[in-house]
């Protein structure tokens, strides 16, 4: 089986190509993303045909289950669509199990319209808050009391503002976030240090695949989190432990707009 190995801000996938048939069944997904007897990787993507856009990608995480969407991995995929001529659109609608989102290319930049955000706390979800925002609102974690801003970018998000990012375990209380009696259906977790109104530093958690060097919707949950909280403008640099982002949340629309690179780093073939 032959596949590529692409990265976003350090985010790491391999894709695996069904775009002209084939099926998706019998790829060990577990075995592909472990770091010491597969590929190593945070997410399988396949590339796959759609009847709505000019491409599907669905995404796996390391443990098997599947994503909605994935922000650094969308990029790494509309530039293997350019890159193998399955696509010559300047603007690249792309399937996900979030909606069809568009894509555009420049250089090696890649920006992606994520679309508006999810706010209602039953729509992310977040037990107990109904229709309402869930802005600043208290959480109990691990004998500790948290301020939470819940974010869908079409999978949920809790953000942490804390005073310093190095003082936060992410390892210890991330699993503890995820599997949070809040969340129904686990929940991916933002650090976040505010170093001023247009830059933020981050560090993530991610449902089904733990300590990440990056998550572009938790990016764009972030960036989404400090206009709500006031903590931030509708611009901002987001700081990641594999690189940065662009982020913006329109005012005219509400979209939510993300640049950042995407870079192929080897190609091959299993054995197996």
């Amino acid at each position: 089986m032959k596949f590529e190995k692409w990265q976003g801000c350090g985010n790491d996938f391999v894709l695996v190509d069904r775009f002209d048939g084939g099926s998706i069944e019998g790829v060990d997904v577990k075995k592909f993303c472990d770091r010491h007897f597969g590929i190593g990787a945070d997410g399988v993507i396949f590339v796959l045909p759609s009847r709505v856009a000019s491409a599907r990608m669905r995404i796996f995480n390391p443990d098997g289950s599947e994503a909605e969407m994935c922000g650094n991995g969308i990029r790494c995929f509309a530039k293997y669509l350019v890159d193998h001529s399955i696509v010559d659109q300047k603007i690249i609608p792309i399937e996900t199990g979030a909606g069809v989102l568009k894509v555009s290319l420049d250089g090696e930049d890649v920006t992606v319209d994520m679309g508006a955000p999810i706010l209602e706390g039953d729509r992310v979800p977040v037990e107990g808050f109904g229709e309402r925002r869930i802005i600043d609102e208290p959480i109990a974690v691990d004998g500790a009391e948290y301020r939470m801003t819940c974010v869908s970018m079409g999978n949920p998000h809790c953000v942490i503002f804390v005073e310093s990012i190095a003082a936060v375990d992410v390892a210890t209380l991330g699993p503890k976030f995820e599997t949070h009696e809040k969340f129904p259906r686990k929940i991916n977790t933002e650090f976040v240090e505010v170093i001023d109104r247009s830059t933020l530093r981050m560090r993530v958690w991610e449902r089904g695949a733990g300590i990440t060097l990056a998550c572009g919707t938790g990016a764009c949950a972030t960036a989404v989190a400090g206009v709500l909280s006031g903590r931030s403008a509708r611009r901002v640099k987001v700081l990641l432990d594999g690189g940065a982002l662009d982020l913006e949340w329109r005012e005219s629309d509400e979209h939510v707009m993300m640049r950042g690179s995407a870079r192929k780093v080897f190609e091959g073939q299993t054995r197996e």
